[in-house]
């Protein structure tokens, strides 16, 4: 990439192996799907195919196996206009993948298979990617060679005044000391509300949201599902933003990924916080009514449109 990109997503890289179901009973043990799809998923991967969909210019910084799965992610995420130069190939480990059977009522299980994504390396590119982007997306917890060093990842894009974003997956023992020291860093940061609930101690979100902000964030939107997400603002001022009503939900994997990316994008175009909020609950309706991580996703045109339907 000649130019410095827009966003750069740092962290988990994945493949999501996504099978939907037919409704047929299995004979003799085999079951039949509709459909099985995959697709480059995970905080950061799945964040930054979402925001290249959106015309976002994407680079993004993680690590995958050398094997036929790593290969597969960097051909997509090429295919789907991401810059793939910080994206590691690490020979040896395989590739971090995960396996989706939906059944019928859109209920999932999810079986993960940890790799190569935790131990990507925090090397000079990818310092100097951080420091020039517009935004930074942030996704890199809990991984080996990051933890410690993300706020110093992060400050000199801060100090620029780009637009710092963070999510998190998994949370475990040392991520609520990691986010200490990393939130003071970020404008806006976006867990699930299991993960603002762990972390935090806190049931009540409001509560969860407010304690975040007071470890160091600008702002804080807790992400829940149908239910949509709490939004907490540089202000204190705290509001419900509500999901994006759809008949049928195919499948929610990476719908948290997805509101990240649409709210990057709006931002990035201008949006203000309630707008980019609202396009942000657009994109990731999107992405609910189909499979993996792009589901029906087709352009930044395409969301605006249900965003101001859903406004109306």
């Amino acid at each position: 990439m000649t130019q410095p990109p827009s966003l750069l997503c740092i962290g988990l890289t994945t493949v999501d192996v996504v099978a939907l179901p037919l409704g047929i009973e299995p004979f003799d043990g085999v079951r039949l799907i509709s459909a099985m799809q995959m697709a480059p998923a995970g905080t950061a991967a799945g964040t930054a195919l979402v925001a290249a969909k959106l015309r976002v210019a994407t680079q993004l910084a993680g690590a995958v196996g050398a094997d036929a799965a790593g290969r597969f992610i960097r051909g997509e995420l090429i295919h789907g206009g991401v810059d793939v130069a910080l994206l590691e190939m690490l020979p040896g480990l395989p590739t971090s993948s995960t396996l989706i059977p939906i059944d019928a009522a859109g209920n999932r299980m999810i079986y993960h298979s940890p790799g190569a994504a935790a131990l990507m390396s925090l090397s000079d590119a990818l310092r100097t990617a951080a420091a020039s982007a517009r935004a930074v997306h942030y996704a890199g917890i809990g991984a080996r060679n990051l933890d410690g060093h993300a706020a110093e990842l992060l400050a000199p894009a801060k100090a620029r005044g780009a637009l710092i974003t963070c999510d998190l997956i998994a949370p475990g023992p040392d991520s609520a000391a990691e986010l200490r020291r990393l939130l003071p860093h970020v404008d806006v940061f976006m867990p699930s509300a299991v993960e603002a609930r762990f972390v935090t101690g806190e049931n009540d979100l409001p509560r969860a949201a407010h304690a975040l902000r007071d470890w160091g964030a600008g702002a804080i939107v807790i992400k829940n599902g149908a239910d949509g997400a709490l939004a907490l603002d540089r202000a204190g001022r705290l509001e419900v933003v509500p999901a994006v009503r759809i008949d049928r939900v195919v499948d929610t994997t990476s719908c948290g990924d997805s509101f990240c990316a649409g709210f990057i994008a709006a931002t990035l175009r201008g949006r203000p916080w309630h707008q980019a909020l609202r396009f942000a609950a657009a994109t990731a309706s999107l992405v609910a009514r189909g499979p993996a991580t792009l589901g029906l996703l087709e352009s930044y045109e395409q969301v605006d449109d249900i965003a101001a339907a859903a406004s109306a």
